[in-house]
Formats: structure tokens, C-alpha cells, sequence
């Protein structure tokens, strides 16, 4: 009974350390419309503010996962998080354009944990459980909602320089907590001799590029729409930044809470199955979220007529809440391929899959704005991520789906149910 209550005393508090981290790292969906206005950036240069800080919280993610395995999960937490609050707190000081990416980097570390609690909280658990434990860590994602809840009320009573201030003191007391209530255990250690050379080799593994596909969807895609829906909301309905930031934790908080929901899934009915029911979910979504407000005109027998078509807020609203939901699911189900396959090397793996996905959140988000400043129209964000969905199922079908005989003496059977 000690061992369970410290696996689980080690799952709760991580989970908060992550959610506390990605809030600090979704930061700028919030606070970069005031800085938007301020320094009168144009849709690309607020992606690369927004994007910033997901870069560093991408590259640092494979070697902290390759530390991870080395020196404990919990000893690497903890310095990442203090290497974090000079940083955060710096942030409301920042007055110039350069300012802010800089810092930015720097808070963009607190993105890397990811990578250092997926391993650490796993180990605790037996395999037949390390997708549930992997996926409520992962809800931690639901961070980038409690950004959205907290940051617009602070915004709006005292000035998004406050909110550095108040994420920054957040995270110090976070470190306490996660000090005082995480765990060491030696058995969970990899041998130290392994090189940084000889684990990046996993690249050269044709089934760790394809879940690095997978999850710059899932994972990268929710990063990337978590950052951009505010000012989507505030651009497309003309809404204000409180009730924008509400109507778009709609699709955050799903994004994230049911991870956890994903990982069990994965356990009971496996990755693959969970995967491609995700992909096809979201190629639906991105194709409805694709069509721009469009006016046509037809000539009818009474003479012209104009028809508009196009998503209203609440159909918009709905979408993205299934298409979070659909995310949630594959993030979990993407980890647990992992921990199906590489049982011995989940940390590193783990590293090189979320440092993709976490590229993905950081390209995204300024091919967004490359794409709005180019034609105009807001909708190509879900265009372009419509294109990745389908890069992703042509390859799932090719490798995996292909192979499982659907008819025959091999075809799984199949049972009605009672």
C-alpha cells in the first residue's frame, strides 16, 4: 500500500506541476493581444511572439527526457521549474518587441516538463495502467484553460503586466509543493552510460517518425489553436477578450481534462484503434472549420440572389470542443504506442515525440499569421492543419491499417452486441 500511495502522491503532484507549467507556457495567447496592440504587430509577428516560447520548450525536450532516465524525474522537475520564475517574473518589465521574445525563450523552458513527468509518473505503474497514468498527467494540458480563465480577468483588472507577476509567484509555490510531495525511486534509473549520440539514433526508427507525425496534430495542432483562438474569436465575431477567452477554453479544457480519458482507451482498446478513429474525427472538423464566410450570388429567375454561408459562433464553438476532444484522445493514444513499443527508453522516445509535436506548435502558430497576412482570410489556419490530417491518415493507412486483413480466416472476429 506504501508503493501505491506514493505512485499516486507522485501522479497528483506532477500533474499540477505540469498544468501550472503549460499555463505559464500558453501565456502569450492572452496577454499578447494587449502587447499585439501596443507594439501594432501584424498576424505573422504575433505568431512568432506566441510561437516563441514553445521553441525552447520543444528543443529542451529530448535531452531532458534522455535526463530523465538518468537522474530521476524528480530532481529535473524541480530545477526546471526554478530555471523558470526569473524569467516569468522579467516578463513584466518588457517593453520592445525584441524584449519580449528573449524572455520568451527563457519561459518557454517551463514547455519541456512534458517530456520529464511522462517517464517519471509512467515507471510508477504497471504497464497495464501506464496509459491511464500517462494521460492524467498529460491533462495537465488543460493548463492553456486555466490560462484563459485566469489570465483575461487579471488583464482586465489590472493590466497584463500583472500576470507575469502573479504566474511567476504561482510557480515558486509550485516548486515548493512538488519538492515536498514527489519521490525518488533508484530502480526507475536507466544505466548513465548510454551517449546523447546513441539515443538520438531513435530518429533512424521509421515507426518514432511516424508518432512524431501523429503527434504534431494532436499535440502540436492544441498548442498552436490554443495560442491563436483568442484573437481568432476577438478577429472573426468581434467579441471581447473575456468572453473570446471563454468560447475558446471550450476547446482548451476538453484538450486537456480528458487525456486522461484517452489514455484509458488506449489501454483497453489499444493505440491503433483509438488513433485512426482520432485522425478521422478531426479530418471532418478541420474540413467544416475550413470554409471561410463566404457571399455568393445566384441568378435565379427573379433576378439575383445572395446566399451566405459560413460558420457562426456557436456552430464554430462546437466544432473546436469536439475537435479538443479528439486531440485529448490522441495525445493519450500517441504515448501509449510509446510505452508499447519502447518500454525500456520511454524517456528518451517520449523526448524526441513531444520535441516534434512541440515543433509543430511552434510553426504553426507563425504559418497562421503568414497565411492571414498572405490571403486574407483567417480560416487557412484550419486549412493548413486540414493538409497535416490527411498527411497523417495516408500514412497510418499505408502502415498500419492496410496490414490487419479485414476479411478472412485472419480478420478479427467481430461480436454483436447482447
Amino acid at each position: 500500500m506504501s508503493k501505491q500511495r506514493q505512485a499516486l502522491s507522485v501522479l497528483i503532484v506532477s500533474t499540477l506541476a505540469f498544468t501550472v507549467c503549460f499555463m505559464v507556457w500558453m501565456m502569450f495567447g492572452v496577454i499578447g493581444i494587449p502587447i499585439k496592440k501596443a507594439l501594432d504587430l501584424n498576424a505573422t509577428e504575433f505568431g512568432l511572439l506566441t510561437a516563441t516560447p514553445v521553441l525552447t520548450g520543444s528543443l529542451i525536450r529530448v535531452p531532458l527526457g534522455i535526463w530523465t532516465d538518468k537522474y530521476g524525474g524528480r530532481i529535473v522537475m524541480t530545477i526546471l521549474m526554478l530555471v523558470t520564475v526569473p524569467a516569468i517574473w522579467l516578463m513584466a518589465y518588457a517593453t520592445q518587441y525584441w524584449h519580449f521574445l528573449v524572455i520568451g525563450l527563457f519561459v518557454g523552458l517551463a514547455g519541456g516538463s512534458f517530456s520529464v513527468g511522462t517517464p517519471y509518473v509512467a515507471r510508477w505503474f504497471p504497464k497495464n495502467r501506464q496509459g491511464f497514468a500517462m494521460g492524467v498527467y498529460g491533462a495537465g494540458n488543460s493548463g492553456a484553460a486555466v490560462n484563459k480563465f485566469v489570465a483575461p480577468a487579471l488583464v482586465v483588472a489590472f493590466g497584463w503586466t500583472m500576470v507575469p507577476q502573479v504566474y511567476a509567484a504561482i510557480m515558486l509555490g509550485t516548486v515548493v509543493l512538488f519538492w515536498i510531495f514527489s519521490a525518488s525511486d533508484p530502480a526507475h534509473l536507466v544505466p548513465s552510460n548510454t551517449k546523447f549520440s546513441d539515443q538520438l539514433k531513435m530518429l533512424k526508427e521509421p515507426k518514432v517518425i511516424k508518432y512524431c507525425q501523429y503527434y504534431s496534430i494532436v499535440f502540436g495542432g492544441y498548442v498552436a489553436l490554443s495560442l491563436w483562438m483568442v484573437q481568432y474569436y476577438v478577429g472573426e465575431y468581434g467579441l471581447d477578450i473575456r468572453a473570446a477567452a471563454l468560447l475558446a477554453a471550450c476547446f482548451s479544457l476538453p484538450g486537456g481534462v480528458l487525456r486522461a480519458v484517452g489514455g484509458w482507451l488506449s489501454d483497453k482498446h489499444g493505440a491503433h484503434k483509438v488513433t485512426w478513429w482520432v485522425m478521422w474525427v478531426s479530418w471532418i472538423c478541420l474540413f467544416l472549420l475550413s470554409y471561410p464566410q463566404t457571399t455568393f450570388t445566384v441568378l435565379t429567375v427573379d433576378g439575383p440572389k445572395s446566399f451566405e454561408i459560413g460558420l457562426n459562433v456557436y456552430g464554430f464553438t462546437a466544432l473546436m470542443f469536439i475537435l479538443g476532444i479528439a486531440w485529448a484522445f490522441g495525445k493519450a493514444s500517441v504515448f501509449k504506442y510509446i510505452s508499447d513499443d519502447y518500454p525500456g527508453n520511454i524517456g528518451t522516445v517520449s523526448g524526441i515525440v513531444g520535441l516534434a509535436g512541440g515543433l509543430g506548435g511552434f510553426v504553426l502558430p507563425i504559418m497562421f499569421g503568414a497565411l492571414m497576412d498572405l490571403t486574407g482570410i483567417r480560416s487557412s489556419a484550419f486549412m493548413l492543419m486540414y493538409g497535416v490530417v490527411w498527411v497523417s491518415l495516408i500514412w497510418m493507412y499505408w502502415t498500419e491499417v492496410r496490414r490487419t486483413e479485414v476479411m478472412g480466416p485472419k480478420a478479427p472476429e467481430f461480436h454483436l452486441a447482447s
